[in-house]
């Protein structure tokens, strides 16, 4: 009787997650249609005619370059690595199978993401808590605003977030296997792939995520030590040979075009400046109105004859500088972005459909999301150590880090989706959590099925 209950259970998990996924694709594809089969500037998505045109570019033979200048200083016919090249080449093999149609592109990125999302989200949220949370989490990551609405922007958001799923659950799976008695080195060296695989394609999307490797890596490596004497450091060393082996390529390309080292893309500098600028004084604005000037107006002149790679670096350069010379002034204006990137209200200088958007995602489910957060970091018996080596920290770590980045630098709303796509998860704790409290079920006996983490108090 016990196994039948188990398979009629399983089964019923298999088939609520298939409703959510066939969910998913469908309201994508609907914004996909909506977008249609036209590139025009709509709020939050202006890089996508950035991108649909360096893609026609490089189709033309131009190479990785605009006809006419271009956001943010580079001009006519000059080499650009700014953009992505991953999500370029994406969109010119679309391009170069189908013909210039952003529709198909958008359709494709769809399906795609419509079913990776919130399986990914789903299968972290079943190894870190249980399947009922996993699936809660996959049904809100379905009908997620923000998420239905990128999801058919010709933009990197939608393979940016699913690669930073695939990375944390291919971390957790590492790490869970470093426990099994009956865990192989062949199977290491597998996930070692798959987990170099994800993570490159993330840095390849945005190289932002370059700064979290090295968190993530060594949490791995962590969390394995402390479980369990098994602690495999090769295939971990091996995810790392494989992000190099993937950048490598496009920093000799960079390197030939601009003669100067350039790791990969030339936006960091621009950025850095651009969002610590001493026009802010120490009040952040996300994006500043063309009746101010505009961004173009921040630029230095005796800068503007420099080429995109040099003018980056020594925006860089300067925007370190403004840090130095007020470090005060900094971290006021470092702080006061906060309210920028956990928007969640309606704005007047919004359209209805980003205000719509906001207010139907995270407007709604912010204190469900911060609700489960700090639930999971309350529990007993109450170990740091335990707590450091947890499945659940590398989501808190996650929400912590990649947060902590944007308010030192730039925030947007948009650079917030990936935490979003985490915080879901604590989302779906609190659901469970509050229904068993409201309804006096049985409390539940642990964060997570595997027996090895957080107990509830």
């Amino acid at each position: 009787m016990e196994a039948l209950r188990n398979k009629l259970s399983s089964l019923s998990v298999r088939q609520t997650l298939t409703l959510v996924i066939v969910v998913s694709v469908l309201l994508r594809m609907a914004a996909a249609l909506y977008f249609g089969d036209h590139v025009v500037e709509l709020p939050g998505t202006n890089d996508q005619l950035s991108y649909h045109h360096l893609a026609l570019r490089l189709l033309a033979g131009h190479g990785f370059s605009f006809g006419e200048d271009w956001w943010p200083a580079t001009r006519a016919n000059a080499p650009t690595a700014h953009w992505s090249f991953l999500y370029t080449y994406f969109l010119a093999a679309v391009y170069a199978l189908f013909g210039p149609h952003p529709l198909v592109a958008r359709l494709l990125q769809a399906i795609l993401v419509g079913v990776l999302h919130p399986l990914l989200v789903y299968l972290i949220g079943e190894r870190v808590f249980n399947s009922t949370i996993g699936l809660i989490a996959a049904g809100l990551s379905a009908v997620y605003a923000y998420f239905v609405y990128y999801a058919a922007v010709l933009m990197t958001e939608p393979f940016y977030i699913t690669a930073i799923l695939a990375a944390l659950y291919l971390s957790l799976i590492y790490v869970d296997q470093s426990q099994s008695s009956s865990g192989s080195r062949r199977r290491d060296w597998l996930t070692g792939v798959l987990l170099g695989i994800a993570l490159a394609a993330a840095v390849l999307l945005r190289q932002l995520f370059l700064l979290f490797i090295p968190f993530l890596l060594i949490w791995v490596w962590w969390a394995c030590r402390r479980q369990t004497a098994r602690a495999p450091f090769a295939p971990l060393l091996l995810s790392g040979c494989i992000i190099v082996t993937a950048i490598l390529p496009f920093t000799l390309y960079n390197y030939m075009r601009f003669d100067r080292f350039v790791l990969l893309n030339t936006n960091a500098g621009y950025a850095f400046f651009f969002g610590n600028h001493p026009v802010y004084g120490t009040h952040f604005v996300p994006i500043l109105s063309p009746e101010s000037g505009g961004y173009l107006a921040l630029l230095p002149k005796e800068l503007l004859t420099l080429d995109e790679a040099a003018l980056d670096q020594e925006l860089l350069r300067r925007g370190l500088g403004f840090v130095i010379a007020d470090p005060v002034r900094y971290l006021q204006l470092s702080l006061s972005r906060i309210p920028a990137y956990f928007m969640f209200w309606p704005s007047r200088e919004s359209g209805w459909v980003s205000n719509l958007a906001r207010v139907l995602s995270f407007g709604l489910l912010w204190p469900f999301m911060f609700y489960g957060l700090a639930r999971s970091l309350i529990f007993r018996p109450w170990s740091f150590n335990r707590l450091l080596s947890s499945n659940i920290f590398l989501l808190q770590l996650f929400v912590l880090i990649y947060t902590m980045i944007h308010l030192l630098s730039w925030a947007l709303v948009r650079y917030r989706l990936p935490v979003d796509a985490v915080l879901l998860l604590f989302a779906g704790l609190t659901f469970v959590d509050l229904y068993r409290r409201l309804l006096g079920a049985r409390r539940l006996s642990s964060f997570t099925n595997t027996g090895k983490t957080v107990s509830q108090a």
